[in-house]
């Protein structure tokens, strides 16, 4: 088994997660600032989903990071 493949494979890996991670906090940020134009009775909508896109990026983040220390105190090795 090739170690080059798992790290190339778990360096994409991260690089797609951090860029989901901005995707999702900056929609959360987009529907606050009310980008979209949610108007009248649908004002709620964007805050709610706001709420749920930042709480999400941080989910995200919160998995990438303990991955990322899983794979390091482990020497990339499952």
């Amino acid at each position: 088994m090739s170690t080059k493949r798992i790290n190339g494979r778990n360096t994409v890996g991260t690089i797609f997660g951090i860029v989901m991670i901005l995707i999702y906090i900056g929609m959360g940020v987009l529907c606050f600032i009310n980008f979209f134009g949610f108007s009248g009775g649908w004002d709620w909508l964007r805050w709610v989903a706001g709420v749920a896109f930042v709480l999400y990026g941080i989910w995200r983040a919160y998995r990438q990071v303990k991955f990322v220390r899983y794979y390091d105190d482990d020497n990339g090795i499952e």
